[in-house]
């Protein structure tokens, strides 16, 4: 019997310990059966689906319904459920969550952008690895110039949408 075919089972008869300890052979059918069958958290269910960062993080945030080590210390292997984990988890910024997300670009621009709610050197650091993503970190989190994001656009196609933000930027200031 397949780890799908022993939820299916459990779904539609009596769940007993041999049916589970064969769903628990998969992260998705453990997370499912915690879901579904259980309905709430336990232990051997959340070990099963910490085998892997995308159910890790929607343990926590469908059957658990609450930041934990575990489940977070998981979710931090994927800098995406690190930053999903931030926002609609632990709701709210973390160490460890930033500096998962922040070896992604795009994710150290967002979670400046919506956890954070401000600019920090190691955010900007991360967002300035790739150009579209400094120039957005400038232009939505720091507001302003600064020396990090222009030299990650310098000689690129966002250099020119650089200088007319701060252009307008200093419009607006005289106006």
């Amino acid at each position: 019997m397949s780890p799908c075919e022993a939820y299916e089972y459990a779904f539609k008869n009596e769940p007993d310990e041999d049916i589970k300890n064969i769903a628990y052979q998969d992260p998705f059918y453990a997370y499912m059966y915690a879901l579904e069958i259980d309905r709430s958290p336990r232990e051997d269910t959340r070990k099963v689906a910490c085998r892997h960062s995308f159910y890790a993080y929607f343990y926590a945030k469908d059957i658990d319904k609450r930041p934990r080590k575990d489940t977070r210390s998981i979710a931090c292997e994927n800098p995406l459920y690190a930053y999903r984990y931030a926002l609609y988890v632990d709701e709210g910024p973390r160490g460890d969550t930033r500096k998962a997300a922040c070896r992604d670009s795009r994710l150290a621009y967002f979670y400046a952008k919506k956890i954070d709610k401000t600019f920090r050197k190691d955010t900007r650091k991360a967002a300035c690895q790739d150009p579209e993503w400094a120039y957005k970190y400038a232009k939505e989190v720091d507001r302003d110039f600064h020396e990090d994001t222009y030299n990650a656009v310098r000689n690129t196609k966002y250099e020119k949408e650089y200088k007319e933000f701060l252009n307008n930027r200093m419009k607006e200031e005289v106006v």
